[in-house]
C-alpha cells in the first residue's frame, strides 16, 4: 500500500512510518523537518500550511498511482486553566489538531475517490470524550476532529473511503516536551502543578508507541470501520462508557479522584 503518515519526526508518527516501510509498504512521512529513514521518505511539510501540503501529495503522486491510507498524527498538546489560555494559544492548537488534518484529507481525497478507494485514520485521543482537567482546550480540539470524522464517513462512503478515529491513551513519547504551556495564574497554580506532575507519569508509564503500530496494522487489515475505535490501558478506556452510563455527579467525581482533585 501506498500510506502518508503526518507528525513522523519523532514518537508514535516515526514509529509507524518505519513499521510499515519494513513491512513493505511505500511510505511517506509529512513532518516540519526532515527525517532520515531508509523504510520511509520524509517529505517536509507544515501541514497547517495547505500549500505546503498540496505541494507535498503532488510530490507523492509523481512516482504513486494511488494514496491507499492517510493517517493523520501531527498534533499537539495544551495545558493550562481554561481561564488562562490565550486566543492565539488556542488557534493555534486548534490550526494544528483540527484544520492540519483537514487540509490532508482534503489534499487526498480527489486521488482515492478516482481510485474508488481509500483508508483515512485520524489519531484521536480518549480525552476528547471527555473534558479533561488543565486540558480543556486539547480535549477539545480533538472532540472537534472527532466530529468532523463522523461527518466525513457519510459524505465519502460512496467511493469506498472509510474514515475513522482512533482515540489513544496516554503513550511513552517525548509529548510533555512539545506541549503549549499557558501561564497558569495564582488560584490554579498548587492545584495544576499536581495534576501535571500526575499526567507526565502517566505518559512515562504509558504504553510502548510499536504497539500502536500493530493495532493500526490490524486495523487497516479490517474491511469495515466502525467510527471510532479506543487504545490505551483498561484504566483509561473505561472512562468512555463510564461517561455515558453514569449520573454526572458520580462521573465527576471518579475524574477529580483520578486526577488527584479530591
Amino acid at each position: 500500500m501506498t500510506i502518508i503518515i503526518t507528525g513522523t519526526s519523532s514518537g508514535i508518527g516515526f514509529v509507524l512510518a518505519e513499521y510499515f516501510g519494513k513491512k513493505g509498504h511505500k511510505v511517506y512521512g509529512l513532518s516540519r523537518k526532515h527525517t532520515e529513514s531508509q523504510y520511509f521518505r520524509s517529505i517536509p511539510t507544515d501541514v497547517t500550511d495547505n500549500v505546503a501540503v498540496q505541494n507535498a501529495i503532488a510530490e507523492v503522486l509523481k512516482t504513486e498511482s494511488r494514496i491507499d491510507v492517510l493517517i493523520n498524527n501531527a498534533g499537539m498538546g495544551m495545558v493550562g486553566a481554561v481561564e488562562d489560555s490565550t486566543k492565539e494559544d488556542i488557534l493555534k492548537l486548534f490550526n494544528l489538531n483540527l484544520v492540519g488534518s483537514v487540509q490532508m484529507m482534503s489534499a487526498v481525497l480527489p486521488k482515492m475517490r478516482e481510485n474508488k478507494f481509500g483508508k483515512i485514520i485520524n489519531i484521536s485521543s480518549i480525552g476528547s470524550e471527555m473534558g479533561l482537567p488543565f486540558r480543556g482546550f486539547y480535549s477539545a480540539s480533538k472532540s472537534a476532529l472527532d466530529k468532523v470524522t463522523e461527518a466525513m464517513r457519510y459524505e465519502v462512503y460512496p467511493w469506498n473511503i472509510d474514515v475513522c478515529s482512533l482515540h489513544l491513551g496516554d503513550i511513552k513519547t517525548n509529548i510533555a516536551e512539545n506541549r503549549v504551556r499557558t501561564e497558569v495564574s495564582a488560584p490554579y497554580k498548587s492545584v495544576f502543578d499536581k495534576v501535571y506532575a500526575l499526567m507526565n507519569s502517566h505518559v512515562g508509564d504509558g504504553t510502548e508507541p510499536l504497539e500502536v503500530a500493530t493495532y493500526v496494522e490490524n486495523l487497516l487489515n479490517k474491511n469495515k470501520w466502525k467510527a471510532h475505535y479506543y487504545f490505551g490501558k483498561f484504566g483509561q478506556k473505561i472512562g468512555v462508557p463510564l461517561k455515558w452510563i453514569l449520573p454526572q455527579g458520580t462521573y465527576e467525581n471518579l475524574m477529580k479522584k483520578y486526577n488527584k482533585l479530591d
